[in-house]
């Protein structure tokens, strides 16, 4: 898969994003507690950099609230929902975008940031995590934090399609060179990342301050047959997510984690 292959898939896929985001009852779950997450570690008025922007939901979100966002993203439909939302009057100019690929962070304009946020796997679709940390220290402010939101290798709800003889979907997690997963329409290498790799990764100069998985016990977005039929028990399963999913063990599988840390350079 070529990058031109990844940035047609995920332009593709910009409208469907939004869509999903307004409809899909587990998606708007999770963007619920993830915006949470990211309001609780800013003040009135912070900066904000989004990598892997996407079309620009959270950013524009987060701008409506006051917040001045800086999105970057690097597939050209992507960039141009970013456009059409940094031009809504309600993000009142707060919203800026920039093609610009996460392990080129140091490029980013209008830093340092408060905080940097990357949303539901953006940086699944890297193996070199540490050419994206590499880049913080240029574009964070000392004390300022991440919320990165990422797919790990343990998802009990691919890993229980091994009962129903899926065994690919089961194992697909744990391949060490990636697994390929269609985005509208192309094969886009996906690489899961544990807490721990992330951590590691991240080094001493980041504090973990939260770990937090979604859907451990809810069903992840994709089963939306199951979320159909049986919305009482998804109703039940995320709230035992809301109760457990910052626990351990719970909070380093799931279908996504976030990761929260506080950036304390020494001095």
């Amino acid at each position: 898969m070529t990058v031109l292959g990844e940035q047609r898939g995920f332009s593709a896929m910009a409208a469907e994003y939004d869509s999903l985001a307004e409809r899909h009852p587990i998606v708007i779950w999770m963007r619920q507690r993830i915006r949470r997450l990211v309001e609780g570690q800013v003040s009135p008025g912070a900066s904000i950099l989004e990598i892997n922007a996407g079309s620009g939901l959270d950013a524009a979100y987060f701008a409506s609230k006051g917040l001045r966002v800086h999105a970057t993203d690097t597939a050209p439909g992507m960039l141009a929902a970013l456009a059409d939302k940094a031009a809504a009057p309600d993000v009142g100019g707060r919203l800026t975008y920039e093609a610009l690929s996460f392990d080129r962070l140091s490029e980013a304009q209008g830093g340092p940031y408060d905080l940097v946020f990357s949303n539901l796997g953006g940086l699944n679709c890297t193996d070199d995590l540490a050419a994206v940390a590499g880049g913080l220290p240029d574009v964070l402010k000392p004390g300022g934090s991440i919320v990165w939101v990422v797919m790990p290798p343990v998802c009990p709800w691919e890993m229980a399609q091994a009962l129903r003889g899926h065994f690919a979907t089961a194992k697909r997690r744990f391949s060490k060179g990636g697994t390929l997963a269609n985005v509208g329409g192309e094969q886009v290498r996906t690489w899961y990342h544990s807490p721990g790799k992330l951590t590691q990764v991240l080094g001493p100069a980041f504090r973990v301050e939260a770990l937090r998985s979604f859907c451990f016990f809810a069903p992840p977005s994709y089963f939306g047959g199951f979320v159909r039929r049986h919305p009482s028990v998804v109703r039940m399963l995320t709230r035992l997510d809301d109760a457990l999913g910052g626990a351990w063990p719970v909070n380093r599988g799931g279908d996504f984690y976030a990761l929260v840390a506080r950036y304390r350079p020494e001095t």
